[in-house]
């Protein structure tokens, strides 16, 4: 088994699928890529076994086609010292020996039995949906951030896909802030949903942004499988019944505060700072046309007040809530202005984009309020 390839070609693409392989694998095997030569290409396989990763590339030249298992980290780590040269791989399918030659260096390492390297589940009785990919890029960015990370809650830890005819929703919640992203520029023919899980999204979401290409999603009751461009990820969907959030999501909120997004995330940001470091409680009292924001730290004397200017409707109210919650959902929001709505101290506030341009696009986050210390 031999082939030549540019070694700036293959780290890259190594690096791309390198996120899937875990520190701490219980299978020594689960350390490795696979590499698969056939006549023409060379596809190379990291995986977790909830997740696989499969990357297809041209090889300068190929001959004696083959497969074996190669240790990952030292692999990657030699190629990152190499130039942009040509790198040929000479594999012995008896001894396992791989042999790199590049440049003047020659280097020696042993490779593993491709037969011990876990299988590509097969996907049966699939459905296929296709996305273009920034805007699914989009759609992870905007609501990764919201899934929690309680192994006793397994479904809250993944981004909740809902598919119908009328729009595609993205839902993310950790019972303390939710996330829903709502498409009305796609649809699907059949309605479904899954639970997609958070670290293969994390690995999706970065190649996304990088070109504009259509994604593929085929899925059925246990796997999500995404083609695109020389990629394919097939993941293991989480098990299990997607709370109601519509349900938590309050219909009724009479006081509205529209303010500037820029200044609010700033403000929020720096008042932040001294407020209690397990709780980040904030509080925000509304009253007329102005809000004021304040935090402290009792055991350390800590206090920050700051004004700003706001356009608000409703009676005069005083609320709580995590800076920190805050702050991630303000990041991730576009928009000049955003408008929080919100009905009692006690009840949840909604957080939305105003005069967002994409008019495809439905975004609310929602925050849970923290009990203010009198």
């Amino acid at each position: 088994m031999k082939f030549i390839i540019s070694s700036t070609i293959l780290l890259k693409n190594l690096q791309a699928i390198l996120g899937v392989i875990n520190s701490n694998n219980t299978l020594p095997i689960l350390d490795d890529f696979l590499f698969e030569l056939t006549d023409d290409d060379l596809i190379i396989t990291s995986s977790d076994l909830e997740t696989t990763m499969r990357v297809t590339v041209k090889p300068d030249m190929a001959e004696n086609p083959g497969c074996i298992a190669i240790p990952a980290k030292i692999l990657v780590d030699t190629l990152k010292t190499f130039p942009d040269i040509p790198v040929s791989f000479n594999i012995n399918q008896v001894t396992l020996m791989i042999e790199i030659s590049a440049g003047d260096g020659k280097y020696k390492l042993s490779g593993h039995k491709s037969e011990e390297y876990p299988r590509t589940p097969a996907l049966e009785d699939t459905t296929a949906i296709t996305f273009d990919s920034r805007l699914m890029a989009q759609a992870i960015n905007k609501t990764l951030f919201a899934t929690g990370n309680d192994e006793l809650r397994l479904v809250l830890s993944g981004v909740f896909c809902e598919l119908s005819p009328e729009d595609v929703t993205f839902v993310a919640t950790d019972a303390h802030k939710l996330v829903r992203y709502k498409r009305t520029d796609l649809k699907s023919n059949d309605s479904a949903s899954f639970i997609l899980p958070k670290k293969p999204m994390n690995l999706l979401k970065g190649l996304l942004f990088a070109q504009e290409m259509p994604v593929t999603i085929e899925y059925n009751k246990t796997n999500a499988f995404f083609s695109f461009s020389n990629f394919h990820l097939i993941c293991r969907l989480i098990d299990g019944r997607y709370p109601n959030y519509d349900a938590v999501i309050p219909k009724e909120n009479p006081n509205k505060l529209t303010i500037d997004r820029h200044a609010l995330l700033t403000t929020i940001r720096r008042v932040s700072i001294f407020a209690n470091q397990s709780t980040h409680q904030i509080r925000f009292k509304v009253s007329g046309q102005e809000l004021l924001l304040s935090a402290e730290d009792i055991d350390f004397s800590n206090e920050a007040r700051e004004r700003l200017s706001c356009s608000y409707e409703g009676e005069d109210l005083e609320i709580g809530f995590n800076s920190k919650f805050l702050l991630e959902m303000l990041n991730n929001i576009e928009t000049n202005e955003v408008r929080l709505e919100m009905s009692a101290p006690n009840r949840a506030g909604i957080l939305t984009p105003v005069n967002s341009e994409n008019k495809e696009e439905d975004i609310l986050m929602l925050v849970m309020p923290v009990m203010l210390n009198k």
